[in-house]
């Protein structure tokens, strides 16, 4: 109950206008009681294993990344100086990490090293709950403090949650106190001094909150969120550009939006959809989604979709595929795994070297890529988070359904009605070809739907059972197939997957970007040395050149390339055969430059619109 409830109990003879107000506060109480239901329900880290290059780059993010940073030095270390008077660096979200991989890969070396950062960690509390960098006098306040201790409290929760730890639920609790104790006492004064705007100063803590009262039913979290923070009430624009307050920040945006849907679980709310309704109609109906699958120029809203330098903050892209996962588990829509298998084979892979070491800031499809140096601050960290998190987003539960929602090499258990456990394991080469063998093996005979996404860009897709054909699946829709299923039964979709030139849009008007599935491909000067010294932006592809794929491991294992034909800039196409034989290949190559190519007519009929834009 709110601060102010237990105020007007506290009164020995309330007014009127009190006890109306305490009625209607109980009132908004019962409702609360009422929870919304998800459509769809993420099956178990511990429960999934994960191959093809999804499960690939969890392996080099753990055994290249995760075990060979330096967690002494680099994130331990201030915590137990505390002499900061600003800065960050991500020890929660470092520790998030490290949990879910531990628990996912229940390997012995990642569990000892979870362990020991978390204990270290746990040692630099002080006696009032405080677990920061900051040094007495400069806490709280100085910006990014919050935003520090708010993913402590978070890993630390998700600790417990995993593995039981009850250290980590009371320290995380300590720091919530403290965050809490000390802002209530103060309610007026601005975490950050007012350098930014609120919701970006604090960025996680409502999410630690939420997660911190899931997990302890305590409900002053719950209360802290709703009457303090007022999370319902927080209805913010979308602000376009970098500038001012920094208001338009995607990753803080977005991280809000999680939050608000997070509480609409616990106390349904229309209007905890609206900026999250707002955000989607702006990247999926506006111009603020890139074809890469990410967003945000120089960490904040854009919609020019030129994408040079500071395209999609890495940071941006982990918390939009977070929250695509968030709705999709809330409305089970398939647009949503769409945008996350495009996001995740391109603009998220394309923020790590092949080899797993290093993060970059930013992705953009035009000049070139650099990596951030060092393994602290925002990006390198939620890029971890959000790595450990894909094995959650593989497969998921809907009642009695199984539901297949991004297609790679995999397998897992699922806890169906009536006793049943499910055994999933998929084989495919998937995204290199449309053929996925789908092997469905439940404990005993039992009927239930398996479903199947079907991408919006799959024009035409076959799925059988055993053999059999059951029917063609619809573009954009989630294939059912129903029946009683045994041991050894094999579902097999085959998805035709051809080359696609896409419309370029805005500032890439008359160009295009060449696709196969969810994959981008890209020009590489290092590849195509003939034209390293050319301005790639001038270049001019000749369309009807397009062939491939064809096998390509310059980028990753079992990777695809293409090939075209093109003119050289001041060519006079298209007089005169193209004379550039270049080749593409897939977007996370750390040497590509630029995806979307000039043709000689941008109206040409054989061009397709971008299919996760929606047009009214």
């Amino acid at each position: 109950m709110s601060q102010l409830a237990a105020g007007i109990l506290e009164q020995e003879t309330p007014d009127f206008t009190s006890v109306l107000l305490l009625i209607a506060m109980l009132a908004c109480l019962c409702v609360s009681t009422t929870r919304a239901v998800d459509a769809l329900e993420a099956i178990d880290v511990r429960q999934v294993k994960v191959g093809g290059e999804i499960g690939r780059r969890i392996d080099v993010t753990v055994n290249n990344n995760l075990m060979v940073l330096d967690a002494e030095k680099d994130f331990l270390q201030p915590f137990r100086e505390r002499s900061k008077g600003g800065g960050y660096i991500g020890l929660g979200k470092l520790i998030d990490a490290m949990v879910r991989l531990a628990a996912y890969t229940g390997d012995e070396k990642v569990l000892a090293r979870k362990r020991h950062v978390v204990s270290e960690t746990i040692k630099t509390q002080g006696p009032d709950g405080y677990i920061g960098i900051m040094a007495e006098g400069k806490r709280v306040w100085p910006l990014w403090d919050v935003h520090e201790m708010s993913y402590l409290v978070y890993g630390l929760t998700m600790d417990h949650r995993f593995f039981g730890e009850k250290a980590s639920l009371d320290a995380a609790r300590k720091l919530a106190d403290y965050i809490m104790k000390a802002w209530s006492a103060e309610p007026k004064r601005i975490p950050g001094g007012g350098e930014i705007t609120l919701h970006m100063a604090v960025t996680g803590f409502e999410p630690a909150l939420l997660a911190l009262h899931q997990e302890t039913g305590d409900p002053r979290y719950l209360d802290f969120v709703v009457n303090f923070r007022k999370v319902p009430e927080w209805d913010y624009p979308i602000v376009v550009g970098r500038w001012g307050d920094i208001g338009g920040h995607v990753y803080t945006y977005l991280c809000h939006c999680i939050a608000q849907l997070r509480l609409n679980r616990v106390q349904p709310q229309p209007r905890l959809l609206g900026p999250t309704r707002r955000a989607f109609d702006f990247m999926t109906r506006g111009e603020g989604l890139a074809v890469t699958g990410t967003c945000g120029d120089h960490e904040c809203w854009h919609d020019s979709q030129a994408g040079t330098m500071n395209l999609g903050e890495t940071c941006a892209t982990a918390y939009l595929i977070r929250w695509l996962d968030e709705l999709l588990r809330i409305e089970a829509k398939p647009i949503y795994g769409d945008l996350m298998e495009r996001s995740i084979h391109n603009a998220l892979f394309a923020a790590q070297s092949p080899d797993g070491r290093y993060i970059r800031y930013y992705s953009p499809f035009e000049g070139a890529r650099t990596y951030f140096k060092g393994d602290t601050y925002c990006c390198p960290c939620n890029y971890r988070r959000i790595i450990s998190e894909l094995p959650t987003m593989v497969y998921y539960r809907a009642g009695k359904a199984a539901v297949v929602n991004l297609y790679t090499p995999s397998s897992a258990t699922i806890d169906l009605a009536d006793g049943v456990k499910l055994t999933l394991r998929q084989e495919t080469d998937y995204p290199n070809s449309g053929g996925v063998a789908l092997h469905v093996d439940p404990s005993k005979p039992a009927e239930f739907p398996v479903r199947l996404r079907i991408p919006r860009w799959c024009a035409r897709a076959e799925v059988t059972v055993n053999g059999s054909g059951i029917g063609q699946a619809k573009a954009g829709s989630f294939f059912e197939a129903k029946r009683t299923w045994q041991k050894g039964d094999r579902v097999e979709l085959r998805m035709d997957m051809p080359l696609r030139l896409v419309k370029g849009r805005v500032n890439q008007a008359g160009r295009v970007a060449i696709m196969r599935g969810p994959v981008v491909f890209c020009l590489s000067p290092a590849r195509n040395p003939q034209a390293a010294k050319m301005d790639l932006r001038l270049i001019t592809l000749d369309p009807t050149s397009v062939s491939g794929p064809e096998k390509d491991e310059s980028v990753h294992p079992n990777g695809l390339a293409c090939q075209i034909k093109a003119w050289p800039p001041g060519s006079w196409y298209p007089g005169g055969k193209p004379s550039l034989n270049l080749t593409l290949t897939e977007f996370p190559d750390p040497e590509g430059r630029l995806a979307y190519l000039f043709v000689p007519n941008p109206n040409d009929k054989a061009f397709v619109d971008d299919e996760l834009i929606e047009r009214d």
